[in-house]
């Protein structure tokens, strides 16, 4: 005869955060045994393309990895892919360059109405 199962914590229902496997303990019992849910991977906050060289674990978790576990030795490490940091430093650049050059333009305006 089949050994029914029950399960060992409160709600019965199948649900993702509620996944069992049937396990046989050492004493040769069937038991059911909790499994964690799979995680995606972290993706960046820009794009959405996944981030390399982290990895893919529930956020409690990632709590207890060490910091240079937790993200990539850059500036915004954690939470932006390379592509898009160097994206934002190639345009904070120009942003800085147009305003030299709007400057430079307004001092030549300057001198030469004076």
């Amino acid at each position: 005869m089949v050994q029914r199962l029950t399960y060992r914590r409160r709600h019965t229902f199948r649900t993702t955060g509620n996944a069992v496997r049937k396990v046989k303990t050492p004493g040769g019992k069937l038991v059911f045994q909790y499994t964690t849910k799979t995680s995606q991977l972290p993706k960046c906050g820009d794009c959405g393309e996944a981030l390399r060289g982290l990895p893919a674990i529930r956020p409690t978790a990632l709590k207890t990895l060490k910091g240079r576990e937790r993200r990539v030795s850059r500036a915004y490490g954690g939470s932006r892919c390379a592509q898009c940091v160097r994206q934002r430093i190639v345009r904070a650049f120009l942003i800085e360059e147009q305003k030299i050059v709007k400057s430079v333009l307004r001092a030549r305006k300057a001198t030469k109405s004076a």
